[in-house]
């Protein structure tokens, strides 16, 4: 994780290896897993390789994202790594997309879902697909490892959204949640759900907001949804947060970009990041 000495020095330290409670696993298998996945689903999925993973996201009918979710490529099935709080509604949505396709939907309680900053020695594992910080993910029996430490510090700290605390189900376009910089996204294969929205968002530059980490100077424990203003404009809102001095926040760009006044949330001071990752611009932020 990063620790941070003061607003704008961090100093790099790695996660613990372990398990992730709030995540589930998903097993579907079939002659046409698949092509049903590639369809459904807003990453390229034909092209995966046995031991290889993406980062994805099912849509809504109108581009918004309701499961964003890894899935890897096992051999005689695809794993796929999703909120546990999820599991079931996404198990229900695959099933009712499912129609004709020959593709078995289950969920594979004899896996559990871990993550190391380094290779791990298990069978079922790949290289975290969206950012290279944040090292490896893999699957292994229930209870066979402790909790992973640090694993949220490290990734508030890279700018990537957790299921649960930030995105929630149906409350954010892909291009908010930057999964259109993270591989989640294809802007070349054939339609899948929401497809048109992202598109759209996508080739007319009408991206404005985007998740960003963000710091809190002094420190302070606000709550999500905790407004983030220049003077009397509203910039931005904060979502997870840790140990105070760090989160994530849905910013404006063109609203940040346009401000005058210091950024404050709830009394604090509040300063934008943008990460290696990004390929986009954002104004007045700290590197």
């Amino acid at each position: 994780m990063w620790m941070m000495a003061d607003a704008t020095e961090m100093v790099f330290q790695r996660f613990t290896p372990g398990l992730l409670p709030g995540r589930a696993v998903v097993r579907i298998a079939g002659a046409e897993a698949r092509h049903f996945l590639h369809n459904l689903l807003t990453a390229d999925i034909e092209p995966l390789k046995e031991g290889q993973a993406t980062y994805a996201a099912l849509l809504t009918p109108q581009g918004k994202i309701l499961f964003d979710v890894f899935v890897y490529d096992a051999g005689n099935a695809f794993l796929i790594d999703c909120a546990r709080s999820q599991r079931d509604d996404f198990i229900k949505r695959l099933t009712f997309y499912k129609l004709r396709a020959v593709a078995s939907i289950v969920a594979a309680d004899d896996l559990a879902v871990g993550v190391s900053p380094e290779e791990p020695a298990a069978p079922l594992r790949y290289a975290d697909p969206r950012y290279d910080v944040m090292g490896w993910r893999f699957f292994t029996a229930p209870g066979s490892l402790p909790d992973a430490e640090g694993y949220d510090d490290e990734r508030i700290l890279s700018g990537l959204a957790d299921s649960d605390a930030d995105l929630q189900s149906g409350q954010f376009f892909p291009h908010d949640a930057n999964l259109d910089q993270l591989g989640a996204v294809s802007f070349k294969k054939g339609c899948y759900v929401g497809q048109e929205v992202v598109a759209r968002t996508e080739h007319r530059g009408l991206a404005k907001s985007r998740m960003l980490h963000v710091t809190l100077e002094p420190p302070a424990s606000l709550p999500n949804g905790t407004e983030i203003r220049s003077g009397p404009v509203l910039v931005g809102t904060l979502l997870s947060s840790s140990g105070g001095r760090w989160g994530l926040a849905l910013i404006r760009l063109d609203r940040l970009d346009a401000s005058t006044e210091p950024l404050m949330a709830g009394g604090v001071g509040v300063t934008v990041f943008q990460q290696p990752w990004s390929r986009y611009a954002v104004p007045k932020a700290e590197v």
